[in-house]
């Protein structure tokens, strides 16, 4: 398995704590309340979990903050974090590079995905563009152009960097995984060795 999001890896690697579905009706009010409003909610409903989520993050807050009112329980408290039992072994490879070069290549990828048409591909997204799923770097920025409130030029630097600070969130989080073995891209090899050891 290939991912960069570290909440699905967790999933397939560990299981996921049983929680309430959404319901529609809440999570509407809910996406309705401004970033502060979300956290002061959460707060007061669940400080343990207030006190290590993604303040930054309206998903996390929404998502925590709904099962607190489904449940009448802190999230915190339903979220056990028990592995659950795996057919299979699991071996994790992380990827990394320094910061300097990997902001570069952020910076190059962005400007071949305009190239390749992304400017067409949001545009025809546009409509859709009330949906949480392209809530994300890239569509976002150039949404905001379409809207006449950003130039292209804003735009297409904004999501270079929005991609940078993504990336850094995502290495603070994957960073605290201790069974991650670490390589830099060019070291194929070395990998190679290790997925030859370990299966």
């Amino acid at each position: 398995m290939v991912g960069g999001s570290g909440l699905y890896i967790n999933a397939v690697c560990h299981g996921i704590d049983e929680l309430p579905d959404p319901d529609p009706d809440l999570r509407k009010e809910l996406q309705n309340n401004e970033l502060e409003e979300l956290r002061n909610k959460l707060k007061l409903l669940d400080p343990e979990y207030y006190a290590i989520v993604d303040l930054a993050n309206p998903t996390r807050l929404i998502r925590a903050i709904e099962v607190c009112l489904q449940t009448g329980k802190p999230y915190s408290s339903l979220r056990n974090g028990t592995a659950r039992p795996r057919k299979f072994n699991i071996l994790k490879i992380g990827l990394s590079r320094e910061r300097a070069e990997l902001n570069q290549i952020i910076g190059l990828r962005v400007d071949q995905m305009i190239e390749q048409g992304l400017l067409e591909e949001a545009r025809n997204l546009y409509p859709l563009r009330h949906y949480n799923a392209l809530n994300t770097v890239g569509y976002k920025e150039l949404f905001e152009y379409f809207d006449g409130k950003i130039t292209l030029e804003q735009a297409i630097a904004d999501i270079k960097t929005h991609t940078r600070r993504y990336a850094k969130r995502q290495m603070t989080w994957f960073m605290r995984d201790k069974e991650i073995h670490w390589f830099h891209p060019d070291t194929i090899d070395q990998i190679k060795q290790l997925i030859i050891a370990g299966s």
